[in-house]
């Protein structure tokens, strides 16, 4: 059961020749979800060797064109394809108007159609789930509307302890509903307590994604406990001034953030042009968290599964 983290962009506003704009796609359990799509998207999704028609969930999180001018080529793309199946883009209300004019001039032979859910909430909420996982917006603080993204695992279903099977003669039934969480009650009036019958397999795995924002009292609560944590670090501590009047953050803050919300492990990205060498961001952020790397576009950073002690 896959969870994994893949960036395909870290690049702030300015690409370069090495960095892209904001794109990455999560795997969960072998659905894969894209977050933002900056320029040239599709051709990092190629590069690292996702299926174009395996991406159905798109989740923007604002209006600004490092982190969404990519999806008119994306979308092409998937056409020229043959896409059937529909993609859903979650997406701040005003990407309504960029969707209606994309399908106005290049949409008339699109055989898939583009749902698109638009995202408001002023704390944590649930926008996507299925049987396995669900995905929440929150908030973020920055010049326009934007949000950013909780993907967690909901808990598993548990598991029988296998000697109790044999010594107490569970029946399928009594099995089914002890692995569902419930104490079962026998005709006899015995009550089996499930926690004495049943244990978690594993820990539910989860990713937070805060891209653009300024630092805020409330985001490390909303993200907190996450295993991992994306954030960016466009600037370094000595830009604090500059960071705050864009609404952005440094890698001080990010790292503030991770240690806050007691984060598992914080990867840095939408970085500025300006820094050729990644070590200074680094060795800041890693003097408060040290847990901290640098998103590496074409990575695949692994959320392995924990199992309760």
């Amino acid at each position: 059961m896959k969870f994994s983290f893949t960036p395909l962009g870290c690049a702030s506003a300015l690409p370069t020749v090495n960095r892209f704009p904001s794109a990455h796609v999560l795997n969960v359990h072998e659905r894969f979800f894209l977050i933002d799509c900056g320029e040239g998207c599709q051709m990092q999704i190629r590069k690292a060797g996702f299926s174009f028609l395996k991406i159905s969930e798109i989740f923007i999180t604002h209006m600004h064109g490092d982190h969404l001018f990519g999806i008119y080529g994306l979308l092409s793309t998937m056409s020229l394809l043959g896409r059937k199946s529909d993609v859903t883009v979650y997406a701040p209300a005003a990407f309504k108007t960029v969707l209606d004019s994309f399908l106005l001039h290049f949409g008339a032979s699109f055989c898939f159609k583009i749902n698109h859910v638009a995202v408001k909430c002023s704390a944590p909420e649930i926008i996507f789930e299925t049987r396995k996982i669900e995905v929440l917006a929150f908030p973020l603080n920055h010049r326009i509307e934007c949000y950013g993204f909780i993907f967690r695992e909901k808990p598993p279903m548990r598991n029988v302890h296998k000697y109790k099977i044999v010594s107490d003669s569970l029946t399928l039934y009594e099995i089914a509903r002890l692995k569902e969480g419930l104490d079962v009650v026998r005709d006899s009036g015995e009550v089996l307590i499930n926690s004495e019958f049943t244990y978690i397999p594993y820990i539910p795995r989860s990713f937070a994604y805060c891209c653009d924002t300024a630092p805020f009292t409330l985001l490390p609560e909303y993200v907190r406990g996450v295993n991992l944590l994306y954030h960016e670090a466009t600037f370094t501590k000595d830009l604090k001034q500059m960071a705050m009047e864009t609404f952005h953050s440094t890698a001080s803050d990010a790292a503030e953030c991770a240690k806050s919300a007691n984060a598992g492990k914080l990867l840095l990205g939408h970085l500025s042009a300006r820094y050729k060498d990644n070590l200074t961001i680094l060795q800041e952020a890693c003097e408060i968290f040290p847990e901290s790397e640098i998103a590496e576009p074409g990575k695949e950073y692994l959320v392995d599964i924990i199992k309760p002690d």
